[in-house]
């Protein structure tokens, strides 16, 4: 049996002359950046014929012309975790208002995040969005010796040679712990995340600054190996293991809402009720935390919005911006449920 003969691409010159246009209008007809240089009326034409003929544009050939292959990389923690969806959401939704495709891949590690980051160099990305950076992170000056436009998005760098956008760690902190005040708190401890990463870090230093804000001590720290419900709930146990009877705490503070969810299992293991005996709160209002029980005191951070800032960060600086490093910080909303005592359900 003879092999069927593939058919012809069509090309940016056949859109031409079906539009009865040069081919140098349906190349900006059909570049987002430049489309508005062209009438509605052309635009149609253009739209319309390359509809009909089935017209795909050849990215490769692009590329070579360009240098760029509107293409730019993602790297997140964690792929489980329902904050990073409506992170992805944002900037794809930037990206494509561009015509530009977005490449994720999961990072959990620092060693696995350079791997990535070269694997999408061959592929030539035109930049990247970190969601996984941790503190001294050596890829960021790996990226910046690469010449790779880079931006953060939810960690930032502390030594500022990235562009960010995050949400206010101390302020989100000193809400929860204002609540917990005005509502009879007086022994509130804090389950603080992994303190390789800038969030942890960040969001342990506002709670202590809210409690030294109104002249008090915190009733215990302990550590999160990670922000998962598994890491929360072995802290919760470590801080239930250093109280002396009678000085339990009876609020806390979780890093994030998986933490909490973890303090709700060491909590009820240890016979303990929420909120009558200890009042629990966490932080980013991830899907469902309304429909447990009780529902979660929590954070809302704008992530969808968080994603959206930082690639329009990252295509600023892809546009030849001045090359200004700024971080954006969103403002933190507390979300009052019934986790907490003296609150209404």
């Amino acid at each position: 049996m003879k092999p069927v003969p593939s058919s012809p691409r069509v090309t940016i010159r056949d859109v031409a002359n079906a539009a009865n246009v040069h081919v140098s209008t349906v190349s900006r007809a059909l570049d987002p950046s430049r489309r508005s240089l062209i009438s509605d009326e052309v635009l149609a034409s253009v739209e319309g014929a390359a509809r009909r003929l089935g017209y795909q544009p050849n990215r490769a050939a692009s590329a070579l012309r360009t240098g760029r292959t509107r293409t730019i990389g993602v790297l997140v923690p964690d792929m489980t975790n329902s904050v990073f969806p409506p992170i992805l959401q944002g900037i794809e939704a930037s990206a494509a208002a561009r015509g530009y495709f977005v490449m994720v891949a999961h990072a959990a590690e620092a060693s696995i995040g350079r791997a990535v980051v070269e694997r999408m160099l061959a592929q030539r990305v035109d930049g990247v969005v970190l969601a996984n950076a941790t503190r001294d992170d050596p890829l960021i000056p790996f990226l910046i010796a690469s010449r790779l436009p880079a931006v953060l998005v939810n960690r930032a760098d502390e030594a500022g040679r990235l562009s960010a956008v995050v949400g206010d760690d101390r302020l989100a902190m000193k809400l929860a712990v204002d609540h917990l005040l005005q509502t009879g708190h007086r022994r509130i401890a804090h389950l603080a995340g992994p303190q390789n990463v800038p969030t942890g870090v960040a969001r342990r230093q506002g709670f202590e600054q809210a409690l030294k804000d109104a002249k008090r001590k915190p009733a215990g720290i302990a550590e999160c190996a990670a922000y998962s419900r598994e890491a929360g709930a072995e802290a919760m146990r470590v801080l239930l293991q250093q109280q002396q009877r009678g000085a339990r705490p009876d609020a806390v503070v979780c890093s994030n809402d998986l933490v909490a969810l973890g303090a709700y299992d060491a909590l009820r293991a240890a016979g303990l009720r929420i909120p009558d005996d200890v009042s629990v709160t966490g932080h980013n209002d991830m899907p469902l935390v309304d429909m447990v029980d009780p529902p979660l005191t929590t954070i809302r951070l704008p992530h969808r919005e968080f994603g959206w800032r930082a690639a329009e960060f990252l295509f600023e600086a892809l546009g030849g911006g001045e090359g200004s490093v700024s971080t954006l910080v969103l403002r933190p909303e507390l979300v009052v449920r019934g986790s907490t005592r003296g609150s209404a359900c």
